[in-house]
């Protein structure tokens, strides 16, 4: 069985590869460190399914940001001048091994001075150990078992068989002393979802609240027994194109007997007609529980985790996936397959905290995809969930829940973090009001449909393609149906302005109704502004007064009262409007 050590630090005695400051990581060398020079240098150092998952900055990239120091207790990266306060650069190390299968990894910390906010991160930016703070002198040994096998990156049609091991080390001044890879034979957990569970990468310099996080990358930290994790999770994946797009295929021809798969899906299976929850979305999951047992592996069915998701309408939370949730419970009832109910945990946790609590737990201005601190909170839900329910199912099950450690240390409650900005300078090509510049046809009247789908896109809400055909005149084909329903499910259609079961979506808008849509939507990401006096308040309902005066503090509405209400709206008017309001 293959067994490699390499030591970080000068002059030592033990038997192990001796690894310099200056030793980047090459194929002909086959170990070394990852720095901005040779990931762009080498072209396989750019994907971060291939790698550890964190990447430079786009203004960072041709710069040398990651500047390493050989010292006597090991290998460092000095952080004393960054540019970036409150930001970690990564000590990034990687390794080639023999072959697909199962490692041990023990990483050996010997601070040289204080450190604090440490983390070991195995594989794709998969969390192995977090530590609050390691004194001057003190040494820290972390250990971790990790699955290689086979990926097919974002973008590509492929799988790359890549028999590498990547490890990275953040802190406030991280450094690296020994690590010792070794074969094993263990039970792997394998994991298929979507973006809220996949190995997501992280911008460098680093700041954990900034960076997007998949819950299935947070789980291996809280794992004590041999146990390797293969997160096989993409961005966008329902329980068909898992299988279409062959992540499905890597998965079955590296499962075994004993082996454990968690299936979570639903977030992107509701945006399609023939995946609803009781009818695509249980085929397909019914199919992967009896593929899993033809081969002797344990099945294990996950609810699909809660958004950060409110109705502006009345402030209540909008629940969008309870329908999934419900069809996991069932099946697992009727297949005798343990359910993991993160659904119902993720839920109250988000409406514990309110909209705005919870905004800490999730990427800045995104509702669905947790950071790191979020999806370590999830990820500590899971396991729970497996000591309750697979600890009392059968043996094999109840040797899962028995590999969860039993004291789930989760970190101190962040706060809120901006993600990384563009030093002044920089010329990009990313704009916040894209789309809304130069609309089609400028002049011509906005109708209620492109109204309503105009203000959804500028509040960055989820978008459905499933209609229950409330409004008599919203054709299910249409290309509006979905908007209407993602209205509707946000609270920005209401009853007052779609009386009569109708929504008139080729109507022209009113300004009025326009920014009511726009407040509404508003309201469902940010907190309105509290209600005073507006010059509009004699032509219209008290009921909507709040939406007006908030339409006039935002500078949406002419504070003169000069704008008419009831007239009807360009489309370039309307996309100005937006281009004026910042709502995510």
């Amino acid at each position: 069985m293959y067994r490699k050590k390499y030591l970080f630090f000068p002059g030592s005695k033990e038997e192990g590869c001796i690894v310099g400051a200056e030793d980047l990581y090459a194929p002909a060398r086959g170990y070394g460190f990852v720095t901005e020079k040779n990931m762009e240098q080498q072209a396989p150092l750019q994907l971060p399914e291939l790698n550890g998952g964190f990447v430079p900055a786009p203004w960072y990239r041709s710069r040398e940001l990651t500047v390493i120091s050989q010292e006597s207790t090991g290998c460092a990266v000095r952080q004393e001048n960054r540019e970036i306060k409150d930001r970690q650069i990564p000590l990034r190390f990687k390794c080639d091994v023999p072959g697909n299968g199962s490692y041990r990894i023990k990483v050996v910390i010997h601070a040289r001075e204080d450190m604090n906010d440490i983390r070991v991160f195995t594989g794709r930016r998969s969390l192995a150990a977090y530590r609050e703070k390691l004194s001057a002198g003190e040494k820290w040994c972390s250990e971790a078992y990790i699955e290689v096998c086979p990926i097919i990156p974002r973008g590509k049609e492929n799988a790359y068989d890549n028999c590498c091991i990547e490890l990275a080390v953040t802190a406030d001044n991280p450094c690296l002393s020994e690590v010792e890879i070794e074969e094993i034979n263990c039970p792997v957990l394998y994991i298929a979802g979507d973006s809220t569970v996949t190995d997501q990468s992280a911008e460098y310099p680093y700041a954990p609240g900034a960076s997007y996080a998949g819950w299935g990358q947070m789980f291996p930290c809280f794992i004590k027994g041999e146990l390797a994790v293969s997160n096989h999770a993409h961005s966008g994946l329902t329980t068909e194109s898992f299988k279409q797009e062959g992540h499905y295929r890597i998965l079955q021809e590296h499962l075994k007997a004993g082996d454990f798969v968690l299936f979570q899906f639903g977030h992107n299976d509701q945006k399609l007609m023939h995946l609803k929850a009781r009818e695509g979305y249980c085929r397909n999951l019914e199919t992967y529980i009896a593929e899993c047992r033809d081969k002797k592996a344990f099945p294990v069915l996950v609810t699909p985790v809660a958004r950060n998701s409110w109705r502006g309408s009345d402030g209540s939370y909008n629940d969008l996936l309870a329908e999934y949730a419900d069809a996991c419970l069932e099946i697992g009832d009727k297949l005798k397959v343990p359910v993991l109910d993160l659904h119902k945990l993720s839920m109250e946790f988000v409406t514990e905290l309110k909209k705005e609590g919870a905004k800490k737990y999730f990427f800045p201005s995104d509702y669905t995809h947790y950071n790191d601190f979020g999806a370590q909170r999830m990820a500590a839900m899971i396991c729970r969930e497996i000591k309750r329910v697979c600890g009392s199912h059968s043996a094999g099950y109840k040797w899962l829940a028995e590999q969860i450690a039993d004291t789930l240390e989760l970190w101190e409650e962040p706060s809120i973090i901006k993600p990384l900005e563009k030093p002044e300078g920089f010329e990009g090509n990313e704009s916040e009001n894209e789309g809304y510049e130069q609309p089609e046809r400028p002049s011509e009247p906005l109708l209620r449909a492109e109204a309503l789908d105009m203000v959804i896109r500028r509040a960055g809400f989820f978008m459905t393609n499933v209609y229950n055909d409330l409004f008599t005149d919203v054709i299910g084909h249409e290309w509006y149906a979905g908007v209407v329903e993602c209205g509707l499910q946000n609270g920005i259609v209401t009853e007052r302005l779609c009386g009569g079961r109708k929504f008139r979506p080729s109507e022209p808008v009113t300004l009025l109704d326009f920014v009511i849509f726009l407040m509404l939507a508003y309201a469902g990401r940010r907190t309105l502004p509290e209600q005073q006096a507006s010059p509009y308040d004699d032509k219209i309902p008290d009921e909507i007064k709040i939406y007006i005066s908030a339409a006039c503090q935002l500078g949406v509405l002419a504070k003169d009262g000069e704008d008419q209400l009831d007239g009807n709206i360009s489309r370039e008017r309307g996309a100005q409007i937006c281009r004026r309001l910042k709502i995510q």
